[in-house]
């Protein structure tokens, strides 16, 4: 029997055989495309070829991509664990052809490839092809229905017609489709999973297990608009995908992909840890998450490997839906500690050898699993009992349906991913309301947009839904001018690409010249600006972008007007100079950290901008004081040492044996440009201490640095931390700034500024000394007013066994308050709490609730929240406790009289 790896590799061997070049996977998280979450097909890395952005490396290629489908139109997450052949993560195998053969070399070959190479049974496949869409105004294909049955043995009858839904591809809502021809395969009539179902007829494209698709042979033509109108690429090509994880069960004979040896190793692993024992059945709990987990783990360690971290947002949010669903599944296998994360070795072992960087980064993608897990662990009990009492309420309504806030507060606060309370829910046989969840989600990110408010449509756009050529701009000069002589050829505006034509003052654009000295955002480095000018015109370059490999200037005409065709000077701002200072520095701080820390110190991405630098990289904790100390030091070490700055092109290969670093998941050509410290020519570049792939810009000696600062180091996702540095002109203004403050103290504390630091330790100490004294005489106050509080309980109105006390307070603290009201909360057992009391002329009213209370649906947040406004205030807070403050104390009393009231409504009484 074959294995994975051994299907895998004679895939690419036989397309290497047809003249196909093999490319490398390219990121699961995409580097340049804004469009796409993940890369869900093989043709994500060859967008700007088939929308004439960019002209084809080589004409036909072949490869395995990695892809992730979780969201948007591409979404197989919540059929996962229930089939034997749905998954997140997967592997599409895949040849292209750039313009070069078309429909009859991709039919004959599939064919060769599927039944003399891997010997599968030509009877048992089947082909469809487009049957044409009259809302798209497309006809049948007839030369591929024609083409099947003349060039291969297959017969006519097993060539049938399908509609747009199974066989017209298309990446997402815009951009690269056409028609396609899908190969079907026969599994035999014991494996239809719906014999069952009344009026099933078993046959392709039915929905049942007995035929799936192999392979998918999609014919690229056109080129969708964002209003759905359908544009003829410039070229035709020729895009194939074949998952690889059904091709391994139909070759290993396996009734389902979880059984094949891409998945068993994880399964039984999995087996060992938990003490469960997989049976491959379906509709069974327990196998159902054997499969989710090893569904889900292979995706997490892949897009965490390639650069995602769980968060609230964007991609972070999908893995930590796909992380924290497998953990819950976990619990079905009573997994109630951390122990996904022990998983990454076995998915290593599985796919390291195809995928060398899944070994390379295995010990961060573990920290970052393990502790999101440990974080998830921490907030799912508190999940669940909430779930629980919004399943309550919904089994008493009359539509089975928990409440849409309730669905949002379990994602915004205790971090449930909506469709894990979709499963929770669909387990109780009931509903959620995703429609108010959806909303509110809505709600949330207008906030969001309305805090960094951008503009949405990006001059990237608007080029690539035209599907235009572009130009390519020569732009060799941005490494030794800041000013150059160079012609417009063209501009793009809010209606797109413009060969010809002229603007004119106040219009907002992008300048497209012939060649340019201005360096265009990419790499961390932000995009050059300045001036563009021509005798009697002025263009103010606010930001240099690219597209494929077209430098766009984008602002705004300031004076005069321009034409395409014209002669024009570019002049780059003075900004270069510091970006330049903060780019090699960036260099000199990854080596430093690498010295310091070992090399686990692995690029995560940077900013490099004029004012600052930020670098993230990777490292299991926070680096101890002294350790920024010595790494800051190495850094101004080399810079007071003025070394040169050197930079040559050489072949990948040869970049990679001098030992240069790349950025991990950077896709880089044959030839890379290699940037390195040390050096004082392209010829010693091997003498160099730091060598880095860089297309950036950089001084030509350290010294013009000036200094370097670090002045921030945090945590942004676990396994990850951050720098913040300056120097040059930036850091500069910093020291000065410093230098006031130092200034500034000294006047205040009447002391020169080097007894600064003894006169603000004796402060501290006084402060110490002063603070004991306040909590010892807090803590008799706290007596007095806990002995208060034991009597409250003592004579407090009760409902059946709840005790129900407001009372407002003598003269207290919050702090002792809140002891107060845990207190009573333990020793009534079940309770509603709501305190008030003068804090130096300001209201402060405090609620608590014990969770007998809250199930019922009584709440310290809702209490808090109503009674607030009468003491002319608000405040909010958990369903457990909650706080409020206002401007009228005197209005103490009506706001506990309410809140009693509120109570008792609650209670029933």
């Amino acid at each position: 029997m074959k294995t994975a790896k051994q299907i895998r590799s004679e895939f690419i061997d036989f397309f290497k055989s047809k003249e196909h070049e093999f490319v490398a996977s390219s990121p699961i998280v995409p580097r340049d495309d804004d469009t796409l979450l993940f890369a869900n097909a093989g043709m994500n890395q060859f967008k700007d070829v088939f929308v004439g952005l960019a002209p084809a490396r080589y004409p036909r290629v072949a490869n395995s991509q990695k892809c992730l489908r979780v969201s948007g139109k591409h979404n197989d997450l919540e059929e996962v664990g229930k089939d034997t052949y749905h998954h997140t993560f997967f592997e599409m195998l895949g040849n292209w052809s750039f313009d070069d053969y078309f429909k009859a070399e991709a039919i004959e070959w599939a064919w060769e490839l599927l039944t003399e190479v891997w010997q599968i049974d030509p009877d048992c496949l089947w082909a469809t092809v487009f049957a044409g869409d009259e809302a798209d105004g497309l006809p049948k294909d007839e030369e591929a229905a024609k083409l099947w049955p003349k060039i291969t043995p297959l017969p006519a009858e097993r060539v049938l017609l399908c509609g747009k839904k199974d066989n017209f591809w298309e990446m997402g809502e815009t951009g690269p489709c056409g028609p396609c021809s899908e190969i079907h395969i026969d599994l035999g009539p014991d494996r239809c999973d719906m014999k069952n179902v009344p009026g099933h007829d078993c046959r392709v494209n039915a929905g049942c297990a007995r035929f799936i698709e192999l392979w998918n042979l999609v014919f690229i033509q056109f080129n969708r608009q964002p209003g759905g109108a359908l544009l003829p690429l410039p070229a035709k090509y020729v895009d194939t995908g074949a998952g690889l994880e059904r091709i391994v069960a139909v070759m290993q004979n396996k009734a389902s992909n979880y059984d094949t040896d891409l998945f068993m190793p994880i399964i039984d692993f999995t087996g060992d840890i938990t003490g469960h024992k997989y049976t491959s059945k379906l509709g069974n709990k327990t196998d159902n998450a054997f499969r989710v987990i090893a569904d889900h783990i292979r995706a997490v360690v892949f897009a965490i490997t390639d650069g995602a971290a769980p968060s609230n947002e964007g991609r972070g949010y999908v893995i930590r839906r796909i992380l924290r669903r497998a953990s819950r599944f976990g619990r079905e296998l009573g997994m109630h500690e951390p122990f996904i994360y022990k998983l990454v070795p076995v998915v290593v072992d599985c796919l390291g050898d195809a995928f060398g960087e899944v070994r390379e980064r295995a010990d961060h993608v573990s920290t970052v699993i393990e502790s999101e897990e440990a974080s998830f662990g921490r907030t799912l009990d508190r999940g669940i009992e909430i779930f629980n009492t919004a399943a309550k309420r919904a089994r008493k309504s009359k539509d089975k349906v928990i409440g849409g806030e309730d669905a949002f507060q379990l994602y915004d606060t205790y971090g449930f991913p909506l469709d894990l309370t979709e499963l929770m829910a669909e387990e109780r046989s009931l509903k959620v309301d995703t429609a108010k969840f959806d909303e509110l989600m809505e709600q949330q990110r207008q906030r969001a947009r309305a805090a960094s408010a951008r503009d949405s449509l990006s001059i990237i756009d608007k080029v690539s839904n035209q599907g235009v050529p572009l130009p390519e701009t020569e732009d060799l000069h941005k490494y030794h001018m800041d000013q150059c002589e160079a012609e417009m050829v063209a501009f793009i505006d809010n209606e797109g690409f413009k060969s010809s034509g002229r603007i004119g003052t106040g219009a907002q654009v992008g300048l497209v010249l012939d060649k340019t000295c201005f360096y265009a955002e990419t790499g961390g480095q932000v995009g050059d600006s300045g001036l563009i000018q021509s005798e009697d015109a002025r263009f103010i370059v606010e930001n240099t972008t690219k597209i494929a490999n077209c430098i766009v200037h984008q602002g705004k005409v300031a004076e005069g007007a321009f034409e395409v065709g014209q002669n024009v000077q570019a002049i780059v701002g003075k900004d270069r100079s510091s970006t330049k200072k903060n780019h090699t520095a960036t260099h000199l701080l990854q080596w430093a950290l690498q010295e310091v820390l070992g090399e686990s110190v692995v690029q995560q991405g940077s900013f490099v901008g004029p004012d600052y630098l930020r670098f993230d990289f990777t490292y299991h904790k926070a680096p101890g004081a002294k350790q920024l100390k010595n790494t800051e030091d190495l850094v101004k070490e080399k810079i007071a040492a003025d070394l040169p700055v050197a930079w040559t092109v050489m072949p990948i290969e040869e970049a990679k044996q001098l030992g240069a670093m790349a950025l991990f998941g950077e896709k880089y050509g044959d030839e890379v440009r290699v940037v390195a410290v040390g050096a004082g020519d392209e010829d010693s570049i091997n003498e160099a201490f730091s060598r880095e792939f860089c297309g950036g810009t950089h001084v030509d000696r350290l010294g013009s640095i000036g200094g370097f600062k670090i002045i921030k180091e945090e945590s942004i996702s676990a396994g990850v931390r951050r720098i913040t540095a300056l120097t040059g002109a930036g850091l500069a203004h910093y020291l000065e700034k410093a230098r006031d403050v130092v200034d500034e103290l000294s006047v205040m504390l009447k002391v020169p500024s080097e007894a600064l630091i003894e006169r603000v330790g004796q402060l501290l100490k006084d402060n110490k000394r002063l603070s004991k004294e306040l909590k010892a005489a807090a803590r008799q106050s706290g007596s007095d007013a806990m002995g208060e509080a034991r009597q409250l309980l003592k004579k407090c109105e009760k409902i059946g066994e709840t005790s129900i006390i407001t009372h407002q307070l003598s003269t207290t603290s919050v702090e002792q308050a809140r002891e107060a009201v845990d207190m009573l909360k333990k020793k009534a057992k079940s309770a509603a709490i709501v305190f008030g009391f003068d804090d130096n002329g300001k209201a402060t009213l405090l609620a608590g609730v014990t969770d007998d209370l809250i199930k019922m649906g009584l709440k310290a947040g809702d209490i808090v929240k109503e009674i607030a406004p009468i003491v002319d205030g608000g405040g909010g807070g958990r369903p457990q406790m909650a706080q409020a403050g206002g401007k009228d104390p005197g209005k103490i009393g009506d706001a506990l009289a309410r809140a009693a009231e509120l109570i008792r409504e609650k209670l029933g009484s």
